[in-house]
């Protein structure tokens, strides 16, 4: 004699309401005593508020009397429950969407706002993104007590695959410059949650000076150089050429000079933050700089960075800067090739690496990392990186690799 299977059905159980300690629990104990099957789970809490999806898979022959015992313990724990019958199609088109691509949008700003996330996710929906979940990676803001570091992070992540990803891209860094919030879109894959390698540009980076102007100064050459290093950073002249240029100006300053420069740096906002971050979690750092050693090493004994690249001024027997420099010019392309072999060294994979930076000789490296950064950059540089931070100080970057305030200061 044949045994009739009982049919089985799916079931979308939500619920929604002040959240408590073992409501999963009592929900989970009622849907345990029928075998019921879990095809997909997902809870968001926002103010103690919570927000439940249960997707189950069921026998018909039970699924009235499991609904009725949930609705009797919904009561109980005064939450609000509802059920939407899902048929097998339903199921397996969302089963078919599984395999498509998933990417991470972040948006950075000292506040965000409600028209600034309408505009962003106006520009994701336009082109065809649905948006997943949408998760707060920055603290409680406290409006008794308010910050002046204060800062806002909101991540979504999205599935699908962008219409067109160039369009997507620029009109985010439209609304961006329009609107002032920073942003990142990002694919997600292993590569973003397993980033290994971060390379710095120093000046006007991790710190919020050139230290060839502040030699310059003590040099009483400020305003020459001053014009060279605009224009360099600008892209308007080779940068080779003018760190020859700007060298040379500094013959005869003595080098006793640069202690002092570099105990007085005004380092950026966010740096000692994101460097102990970044120590704790196990990256490898580097400055990869047009700057100057001696300031680097200054930089890498304070946070124990790992490795430093920069441009060796030459000092005569009398400690005088000759106005020559020595070894090879620590230009762009020299930054690109210095990202790549570092990986190398730390095998590394090029996804795995990020690259910040603010002037035009930065370009080469943010093009060639995993994840590139403009950091309060020039107009050309910005245009030209995928991602940028304006609003915010340098331990944003820290969003844009998916860290939490809750698990950083945790």
């Amino acid at each position: 004699m044949k045994t009739v299977k009982n049919k089985e059905e799916q079931i979308l159980i939500r619920i929604t309401g002040q959240d408590r300690p073992g409501l999963t629990a009592s929900v989970m104990e009622i849907l345990s005593r029928y075998d019921a099957q879990i095809l997909d789970i997902g809870q968001a809490d926002i103010h103690s508020t919570l927000s439940l999806g249960i997707l189950i898979r069921i026998d018909d022959m039970h699924s009235g009397q499991v609904m009725k015992e949930l609705l009797f313990k919904a009561t109980e724990l005064s939450v609000h429950i509802g059920f939407e019958p899902i048929t097998d199609d339903q199921y397996e088109n969302w089963v078919s969407r599984q395999g498509k691509n998933r990417y991470i949008l972040t948006l950075i700003g000292r506040t965000l706002t409600a028209g600034q996330i309408e505009a962003a996710t106006k520009v994701i929906a336009s082109q065809g993104l649905n948006i997943d979940s949408i998760l707060r990676l920055t603290g409680r803001i406290s409006i008794r007590y308010p910050d002046k570091n204060v800062r806002a992070c909101i991540e979504f992540s999205l599935r699908g695959t962008p219409q067109d990803q160039s369009a997507l891209q620029n009109n985010l860094m439209m609304l961006s410059a329009d609107m002032g919030f920073d942003f990142s879109f990002q694919k997600d894959d292993m590569y973003r949650r397993m980033r290994r390698l971060i390379c710095f540009d120093m000046d006007s980076t991790l710190i919020q000076t050139e230290c060839i102007d502040e030699l310059a100064e003590r040099a009483g050459v400020g305003k020459q150089v001053k014009v060279i290093t605009e224009r360099a950073m600008r892209g308007e002249i080779d940068f080779k050429e003018s760190f020859r240029q700007r060298v040379a100006l500094l013959k005869g300053l003595d080098v006793n000079v640069m202690q002092d420069i570099a105990e007085h740096m005004p380092i950026t906002e966010g740096v000692d933050r994101l460097m102990e971050v970044l120590k704790r979690y196990g990256y490898k750092i580097a400055i990869l700089s047009g700057g100057f050693t001696y300031f680097g090493e200054f930089l890498q004994r304070k946070y124990g960075i790992d490795y430093v690249y920069a441009n060796e001024l030459e000092v005569d027997e009398d400690g005088k800067l000759t106005g020559n420099y020595v070894g090879e010019i620590v230009d762009g392309y020299r930054k690109a090739e210095l990202l790549k072999l570092i990986a190398q060294v730390e095998k590394v994979n090029l996804a795995q690496t990020i690259a910040v930076g603010d002037g035009a000789n930065d370009l080469p490296m943010i093009s060639e990392a995993g994840l590139g950064i403009a950091f309060h950059a020039k107009p050309r540089v910005v245009a030209n990186a995928q991602q940028s931070i304006n609003t915010i100080g340098l331990d944003g970057v820290l969003y844009f690799l998916g860290f939490k305030d809750s698990y950083i200061n945790a």
